[in-house]
Formats: C-alpha cells, sequence, structure tokens
C-alpha cells in the first residue's frame, strides 16, 4: 500500500490499519488524526513523536497486544490479524533448540511476574539466543528504567510494521 493510498483511507479503515502496526487506541487515534502525511519519514517521525508523548497505560495497551517470544500458540489465536508479520519477528526463534526456547519461556514468565508485562523486544534479526540474552540482562532493570526500554523497542516494532504497510 502506498502512502497516497493511506492517506485516502477513509479514516475506519486507516485505523484499522495502524492498530496492526501498535496496539495502544490513543497511538491509534492521534496517528489516525495527523493524516495526510507527506512520506515516509515524516509517518516514522510522526509515530515516534506520538508514542513518546504517550502515558505508560497506553505503553501497557500496546505490550499487551504481542504475543510472547517464542509463544507460536498464541500466533494462531488471539494475534491472528499480526500473526504474519510477528511470525516473521520471531522467525529466528522457530530455529532454535527446544532448550532455548524453554528457557525463553520460564524467562517470559518471571519477567512477566516481576514487570507485570510480558518481554517486548524487536525480534526482527535477533536469534532466540539473543533475545534470551536480552531478556536474562533486562531482568535486573529497575520497573521505571525498563518501561522505557520496552517502550523504545515497542517504538522499533512500529516504525517496522509500518514501513511494512507501505510495502504491502
Amino acid at each position: 500500500m502506498t502512502l497516497t493510498e493511506l492517506n485516502n483511507l477513509p479514516i475506519e479503515q486507516l485505523k484499522e490499519l495502524l492498530s496492526k502496526c501498535c496496539g495502544s487506541n490513543r497511538w491509534v487515534k492521534k496517528m489516525a488524526a495527523a493524516f495526510p502525511i507527506v512520506d515516509e519519514q515524516a509517518l516514522l517521525q510522526k509515530s515516534e513523536k506520538i508514542w513518546f508523548s504517550l502515558k505508560e497505560e497506553d505503553w501497557l495497551e500496546a505490550f499487551a497486544q504481542h504475543p510472547k517470544i517464542g509463544d507460536t500458540k498464541s500466533l494462531e489465536g488471539k494475534f491472528a490479524s499480526t500473526a504474519n508479520w510477528a511470525a516473521g519477528e520471531q522467525a529466528a526463534v522457530q530455529q532454535s533448540t527446544s532448550e532455548v526456547i524453554e528457557q525463553l519461556a520460564k524467562c517470559n514468565k518471571h519477567y512477566e511476574d516481576n514487570f507485570g508485562y510480558i518481554f517486548i523486544v524487536c525480534a526482527t534479526g535477533k536469534s532466540a539466543e539473543e533475545m534470551l540474552t536480552l531478556l536474562k540482562k533486562r531482568m535486573g532493570n529497575d520497573p521505571k528504567v525498563e518501561i522505557k526500554i520496552a517502550a523504545a523497542e515497542q517504538d522499533k516494532i512500529t516504525k517496522i510494521r509500518l514501513q511494512k504497510l507501505l510495502s504491502e
């Protein structure tokens, strides 16, 4: 889909597509209100500006729209609308050993128990082992620091998905 096509979509259809890029309703509304957008760079800049202007509750809403790293079963159900993108982003996990996947699941649970939300990482281009290392490293973060790191990772994911949207 081209940016021109996005710019000319009815607002509800635009919001539906934007919601596949980021699961925060407030981000979707603010992004939709920013259209028309002149070029891809402006789109990505506006996305980032809006994302970091939001509250923590908006970030948590977006985080909740992601499957856990390595949780392929949830890709088939709850996250069906973004399953293809998420599966591609997590492709390296599918090629990992069952031991690493089990460690990811265990550490994901511990992370979620500790911080109250799932581990958010921009998985594109990362192996399961790299993500496991990052997860373990981030477990020691102060919650106020970690939420900002997770938000920055969500921003990366959103930008990648916006670019995917424009390349479809």
